[in-house]
């Protein structure tokens, strides 16, 4: 008889269950941009190093996603990286900027720039594979989630050359041209599904893809020209059994939508209220979400009344991982996330 293996120590966490939307006895808890530069421990161990190199060195990587779990005691861990990464690892020319963000060197316009965009193989990012191993390892039973920045929003940065506003010329080519706009996030889609296999492989027990910009976009333009590579993305990583989070920016038009693309748990900003949002992605995910994240330098008693209101109606849903509707601020006082999860975890479920 061939033994049965042993149980990831993950498999018990209250995360994953809330994701498969499994009875809970705590509603969970992590936050976006949870280990970045709101904690002092992290500015710290970044000081005098880039955003990508820091992303490059394992160990740097290490210790800064678990700061926040030493920290705050947050029911899930998220890899410290950017969204750009991937695309730097293929050879784009781009960097990121202090105070501005990614900045492409040399804009995407053409079909020809659909060359410089060659798939991702786990030989380009051997770093990320070795830090997430070293994390699995060091968690234990925190599950540790990989993510990728969505389609769309890559294709954002490399048409505009870096953050914009109004997204004109990512539009522009989107509906001027949607053979090279599809052939451009059909690449897309291919590399930010390899690398959230290459994160799941290594050990990550959940992804999340984010579009920051998707919102920008009205619902028939998403379904048509966006949703078909998103699920591409998540598509990579369908038969290795992890649950997967969609999450977009300014999106509550978009949510079922986005819910249908291949996530099991739909992630909503501070917009929409999640019993609101529940009733518009249906009863077949789980959210997460959804504290403005403004409300933690609000007085702490209005602090506290929101953190409860947020969870109950995250009690529509058949399964609520807590989260904030955006990431968190970079100058958010940790006492007051330390506060939030502790509420959290108080409140019976």
């Amino acid at each position: 008889m061939t033994p049965t293996a042993a149980p990831r120590p993950v498999e018990g966490s209250a995360f994953l269950a809330a994701c498969r939307r499994e009875p809970v006895a705590h509603t969970p808890v992590w936050f976006m941009r949870q280990a970045g530069r709101s904690l002092p421990e992290y500015r710290a161990v970044r000081e005098g190093i880039s955003m990508l190199d820091s992303c490059q060195r394992p160990d740097l990587v290490t210790e800064i996603t678990l700061q926040p779990v030493r920290r705050y005691g947050v029911d899930a861990a998220i890899l410290y990286s950017d969204i750009v990464v991937p695309l730097k690892a293929v050879g784009v020319d781009l960097d990121i900027v202090p105070g501005v963000g990614p900045v492409v060197a040399q804009p995407f316009a053409s079909r020809a720039d659909l060359d410089r965009l060659p798939d991702l193989t786990p030989g380009d990012v051997p770093y990320v594979e070795q830090a997430v191993r070293q994390l699995v390892a060091e968690l234990g039973p925190t599950p540790l989630i990989g993510f990728s920045g969505a389609p769309y929003t890559l294709a954002s940065y490399l048409i505009e050359g870096g953050p914009s506003k109004n997204h004109e010329r990512t539009k522009a080519l989107m509906y001027g041209d949607p053979p090279l706009w599809h052939a451009l996030l059909d690449r897309l889609g291919r590399l930010a599904g390899a690398f959230l296999r290459i994160q799941v492989q290594a050990g990550a027990s959940a992804v999340q893809l984010f579009d920051s910009w998707v919102g920008t976009l009205p619902l028939p333009d998403y379904q048509a020209l966006v949703a078909p590579h998103s699920a591409t993305a998540l598509a990579a990583v369908a038969d290795l059994a992890v649950p997967r989070i969609h999450f977009g920016v300014g999106t509550g038009e978009l949510l079922g939508a986005m819910g249908e693309v291949g996530a099991e748990v739909v992630g909503v900003d501070f917009r929409v209220p999640l019993d609101e949002a529940t009733r518009r992605i249906g009863p077949q995910r789980a959210v997460q979400g959804n504290l403005d994240p403004a409300l933690l330098f609000a007085p702490p008693q209005v602090l506290d009344t929101r953190v409860r209101a947020t969870v109950e109606a995250g009690r529509a849903a058949p399964g609520h991982v807590f989260n904030l509707g955006h990431g968190v601020p970079p100058n958010a006082d940790p006492a007051r996330l330390q506060r939030v999860v502790e509420l959290v975890h108080s409140i019976p479920h």
